[in-house]
C-alpha cells in the first residue's frame, strides 16, 4: 500500500516540476522552441490551458494561472490519496 501512496506521489511531483521547468523557459527567449521546451509544452500546456482560459494576466503580461495550477495540482493529489485510501 505504501509503495501505491509513494509512486503517486512521485509522479505527482514530477509533473509539479515539469510545469516549474516549463514557466522558467518562459522567461528565457526562445527556449521554449527547444526540444525541450516542446516536449514539456506537450505534457503540461494542456493542463495550464483551462486556467489561462479562466484567468487572464495581470497588467497583460504577469501570468499567475499556473500558480493556481499547481494550488490545484496538490488538491488533485490529496483528492487521489483519498480514493486510493477508501479502496486499499
Amino acid at each position: 500500500m505504501g509503495s501505491i501512496y509513494g509512486l503517486v506521489d512521485t509522479l505527482f511531483q514530477i509533473y509539479r516540476y515539469m510545469i516549474i521547468g516549463y514557466i522558467l523557459l518562459s522567461w528565457i527567449p526562445s527556449a521554449r522552441e527547444s526540444f525541450i521546451g516542446e516536449l514539456l509544452g506537450r505534457f503540461v500546456e494542456p493542463y495550464l490551458a483551462p486556467f489561462r482560459k479562466v484567468i487572464p494576466p495581470i497588467g497583460g503580461m504577469i501570468d499567475i494561472s499556473p500558480i493556481v495550477a499547481l494550488f490545484a495540482l496538490f488538491f488533485i493529489q490529496y483528492g487521489v490519496f483519498a480514493i486510493l485510501s477508501m479502496f486499499l
